[in-house]
């Protein structure tokens, strides 16, 4: 019952706002989140450019979303954000033909098992955090030239019980847990956006916990921890709520940059006593460790 007690502070017109002429790129937008929160902006007539792994389910994802809200300003492109050649040559071409305004990752994959991708990359690093920072560091300058630019990252409160550890990020020691490798990978997003939100002051970065939502994500991923809860879930379009209202409302930008929400509010980024906090060099070397892993794949256009 979180949200609905949570929402009854909530101000309905923060989000009945008219987004008509304002790009949204959502990632991960063919279940789940993204595709509620695609839709939803859809609704307030925003363009809306679909970012999807899955060719056929992402067309049934675009067709729904398009005859559900009559907006026809959808737009669909295939990539796999666990692939970083695919993410700069995506960002290389979007930047040519395209405008930004609000930047959404959603993407995010839980692999219980160790699996490494085609690049030697563990799964969950190289979807969660490599491919976020890198779809996000190729659209900065995209998204410096356009006003009231907005970076939305979907995370998880899982990443409460982990501190970020960056001797380790590909999990290759040690026994391998895939959800709590997943609940560090959301650790890393948080460092990610505040890190960004120091850097780039014109944008405005948030990260976020949808709550706990009866996603297929959470379905396929967490099948124990899906029955148990499956009666108290959110719904999808309530795990979006928040996302929306980063993507959409004049109120989110009144707050700083760099904060992590749940429920329309900023909430700690460490629980009281956990000692998941770690020293501001270790903040800064995971962003350098992440530059030089996103450079070895970016191929270097010829002229």
């Amino acid at each position: 019952g979180g949200y609905e007690s949570a929402s009854r502070h909530f101000n309905p017109a923060d989000v009945e706002v008219d987004v008509a002429g304002r790009s949204f790129l959502v990632t991960g937008a063919n279940s789940g989140i993204g595709k509620a929160t695609a839709k939803e902006i859809a609704r307030r007539g925003g363009t809306v450019h679909l970012v999807c792994r899955n060719k056929e389910r992402a067309e049934v994802a675009k067709e729904e979303i398009v005859t559900e809200t009559g907006n026809q300003n959808i737009f669909l492109h295939i990539v796999d954000i666990s692939n970083p050649k695919e993410i700069w040559k995506f960002a290389e071409k979007f930047q040519n033909e395209h405008k930004l305004n609000v930047l959404i990752n959603n993407a995010g994959c839980m692999v219980n098992n160790r699996e490494l991708t085609e690049d030697g990359l563990e799964k969950n690093f190289a979807t969660n955090t490599l491919g976020t920072y890198i779809m996000t560091t190729a659209l900065l300058p995209l998204l410096e030239k356009a006003a009231d630019a907005r970076v939305i990252t979907v995370s998880s409160g899982g990443m409460l019980v982990q501190k970020l550890n960056i001797s380790d990020l590909q999990s290759g020691s040690g026994p391998f847990d895939g959800t709590m490798v997943y609940a560090q990978n959301k650790r890393q997003q948080v460092v990610l956006t505040e890190q960004w939100a120091k850097a780039h002051r014109n944008i405005h970065f948030s990260v976020m916990h949808p709550g706990w939502a009866d996603t297929p994500a959470v379905r396929s991923s967490m099948p124990d921890f899906y029955e148990r809860m499956k009666n108290s879930l959110r719904t999808e379009a309530q795990g979006a709520d928040t996302v929306l209202w980063l993507a959409v409302s004049a109120e989110a930008t009144k707050l700083p940059s760099g904060l992590f929400f749940q429920d329309r509010q900023p909430v700690p980024t460490h629980l009281p006593l956990a000692y998941t906090h770690s020293p501001p060099e270790d903040e800064e070397k995971l962003m350098q460790m992440l530059e030089e892993f996103s450079q070895k794949f970016k191929s270097v256009s010829p002229g």
